[in-house]
């Protein structure tokens, strides 16, 4: 089989563009056509790599080859190029969630001289209604409770005061999805007041709940604008259905 120049040519071709790649083209044709030795194209000349159907002779197989593999090249650059710009969109402004919300209104009954949340003989979430900030509308003041818009990680925080003239008495925790992840509390019968602040980073997926939760049979009083719940996005996980392609 004839060594034609077809090494030496076949990179300058990945590499130029349409105008080279055509000049690199007929480069190769000359080439092949000026070649005095042996082909193995049976009784075919080198036209027939130009003129007639591809595979038929001389460097039309490398020539097409290498057309084949420039696509897939290309598709997967593709693909990543568009997993690279989902993740832009994302860190740079597509996903916005953050919210800030204070103030329990009283459990009293009105007129009840004592302003306090409780005592309740279950678990209940704390339904901070004063909201100064919900991005993406991931808190629900009704319920007090967080819902995750997108996955990612988040940060939370909460702050906790009471009141009460005798034994302070309270158990507040912070939930995700039923399960407790860490808490404050307070039982003492010589401090008249007391606050407490707990923050945490958890890793979230859409749709996963997250709350503060006052324990049975306990209580906060009085100050209760001075309660707060906030949480934001520290960072969003990518895409999950672009495959990174690699090569």
């Amino acid at each position: 089989m004839v060594v034609l120049p077809v090494l030496f040519l076949l990179g300058p071709l990945f590499l130029s563009g349409p105008a080279e790649a055509l000049t690199v083209a007929e480069t190769l044709k000359e080439a092949a056509l000026s070649s005095d030795k042996p082909l193995d194209c049976n009784t075919w000349d080198c036209k027939c790599a130009f003129e007639h159907q591809r595979g038929c002779c001389c460097a039309t197989k490398d020539i097409f080859q290498l057309e084949d593999d420039s696509f897939m090249r290309t598709k997967h650059l593709w693909f990543n190029i568009s997993a690279l710009e989902y993740r832009v969109k994302e860190l740079t402004g597509g996903i916005r969630v953050a919210f800030k919300a204070s103030n329990i209104a009283s459990s009293n009954a009105p007129g009840s001289s004592d302003a306090c949340f409780g005592p309740f003989n279950t678990d209940v979430p704390i339904p901070y209604n004063h909201v100064t900030l919900n991005h993406n509308n991931g808190y629900n003041p009704a319920l007090g409770v967080f819902t995750a818009p997108a996955a990612g990680v988040y940060v939370f925080s909460f702050s906790v005061f009471s009141q009460e003239n005798g034994r302070l008495y309270y158990q507040v925790q912070l939930m995700k999805n039923g399960e407790r992840i860490v808490g404050v509390w307070e039982n003492n019968r010589q401090d008249s007041e007391d606050n407490a602040n707990q923050s945490v980073v958890l890793e979230l997926q859409r749709g996963d709940q997250v709350y503060i939760e006052l324990m049975s049979g306990r209580k906060l009083c009085k100050f209760l604008a001075e309660n707060i719940f906030t949480g934001y996005m520290l960072y969003p996980h990518t895409n999950p259905y672009i495959d990174m392609y690699e090569y």
